[in-house]
């Protein structure tokens, strides 16, 4: 993936490293990136005046800083590399600290690890989401049980074949432009979905707005047809920027499915057997920070693969650095 040139790893509790952890400086070094390593700790407590054992509490907070960072920086000694790697301890809420820290040092990928519980229970409540939410950068999150490469990625891409928007294609053609990528380097099984469906079907069909069979079987048939249309052309134009050879050697899977994304990604990622999900995140119009979408949201809350998550052109976090 010869896109990112400063990437953040979230190093797990235990500064354990792992297979994450080695994905992280192998994409590194593979772009020649700057690659930074961070944990984080809690704030020091408002009491800051209590002592224990002599010891204030700033004492103390400093005292687990240090311990940390030594920690880090031995994790990150113990593998090999051929690139340099900062690492530093954060302190604060995990998700202000993590995109404070993704401003500051203008970083384009963060990778973090999450437990099977993080993606498959109660992913709107955790500082994740958050990430998922408010990151300016594509969030990458890694299944803590994830070991060596992706055997099947899937890239689902959104549109509306009936109004074409500029901002929407950008966004399709990066997650297959990186899809595609990390296609490459995994020797992965590529797959590319697109889920649609035809406007007001039930009903025409239902009797509260009745309409001939012929009628409306003729409608959803040329609402496919848009849609495929519209698909094949995005396709066209990665062939066209990564070559035929590079097409051929993919032969990606695509599936053009029938229903509502929310449903059917997550039925599609478990009936595939995806390793890892690669997705955009789109903005709630009007809103300060471009909110995901609830479309989105679900998805995510509803699968228990990894996840890539990329933020359309322009996306603009709530998050503000500290002044």
């Amino acid at each position: 993936m010869k896109r990112f040139k400063n990437i953040l790893f979230v190093a797990d509790a235990e500064l354990q490293g792992g297979d994450a952890f080695e994905r992280a400086v192998m994409l590194a070094e593979n772009n020649q990136a700057q690659l930074t390593v961070v944990s984080i700790l809690e704030e020091l407590p408002t009491r800051s005046s209590e002592e224990i054992h002599g010891m204030s509490m700033s004492e103390l907070h400093d005292a687990i800083i240090e311990k940390q960072q030594l920690q880090l920086e031995t994790m990150v000694a113990s593998i090999e590399k051929n690139i340099n790697i900062n690492a530093r301890v954060l302190t604060g809420v995990a998700f202000l600290a993590l995109i404070r820290e993704v401003l500051r040092q203008k970083i384009d990928l963060l990778i973090k690890t999450v437990d099977e519980a993080g993606i498959m229970d109660k992913l709107f409540a955790s500082s994740d989401m958050h990430l998922l939410r408010k990151c300016p950068c594509p969030v990458w999150l890694i299944k803590s049980s994830r070991q060596g490469p992706y055997k099947k990625i899937m890239a689902a891409v959104d549109f509306d074949p009936f109004e074409n928007k500029p901002e929407e294609n950008a966004l399709n053609r990066r997650i297959l432009e990186m899809s595609t990528a990390l296609a490459l380097s995994d020797f992965s099984e590529l797959h590319i979905i697109h889920i649609w469906h035809a406007y007001g079907e039930s009903s025409m069909r239902s009797g509260l707005a009745y309409q001939p069979k012929a009628y409306v079987d003729d409608y959803v048939d040329r609402t496919r047809v848009n849609h495929q249309h519209s698909l094949d052309t995005l396709l066209v134009g990665i062939v066209d920027k990564d070559g035929e050879e590079v097409a051929d050697y993919l032969k990606p899977k695509v599936h053009l499915v029938k229903g509502f994304a929310k449903d059917m990604i997550p039925e599609m990622v478990k009936e595939q057997k995806i390793d890892l999900l690669m997705m955009g995140t789109v903005g709630r119009t009007g809103i300060h920070g471009l909110l995901m979408g609830n479309t989105a949201e679900t998805v995510l809350n509803r699968i228990d693969c990894s996840v890539l998550a990329i933020k359309p052109e322009g996306f603009v976090t709530p998050v503000r650095l500290e002044e």
